[in-house]
């Protein structure tokens, strides 16, 4: 081991209390201060959910299987591209030494393009 992986390690936090994604359609959850943390943003979510595991023990599929349309799954192929090349747009702004005010702009967008693509439907 180097005397940076503790550095690294100790900057992978958990996301805060009040930053998680839902567990269905991956829009933000808002959480209280106390209590068991939510999974879902919304009943509809967690309805669904439930669904979808009962279809799965009924199908004898693993547990945690996720099971998208070709549509979802198109949709979420084009939100990762997307994400991809915001990266390398920031990539390519930050070699070749864009102004501060362009870059966070594109970390912006960058963020915005990965909250897209976190969503699963």
């Amino acid at each position: 081991m180097t005397s940076v992986e503790p550095e690294v390690q100790a900057q992978q936090t958990p996301p805060r209390r009040g930053e998680a994604s839902c567990a269905w359609c991956g829009r933000p959850v808002t959480e209280g201060d106390t209590g068991r943390r939510r999974r879902y943003c919304r009943r509809s979510c967690r309805q669904r959910a439930y669904e979808q595991r009962q279809s799965l023990l009924m199908r004898e599929l693993p547990e945690g299987t996720v099971v998208l349309s070709g549509t979802e799954s198109t949709d979420l192929m084009d939100r990762m591209f997307q994400l991809r090349c915001a990266c390398e747009d920031l990539h390519t702004a930050i070699l070749e030494g864009e102004d501060p005010a362009e870059l966070k702009r594109m970390s912006d967008e960058l963020v915005a393009a990965a909250r897209r693509a976190e969503r699963l439907r």
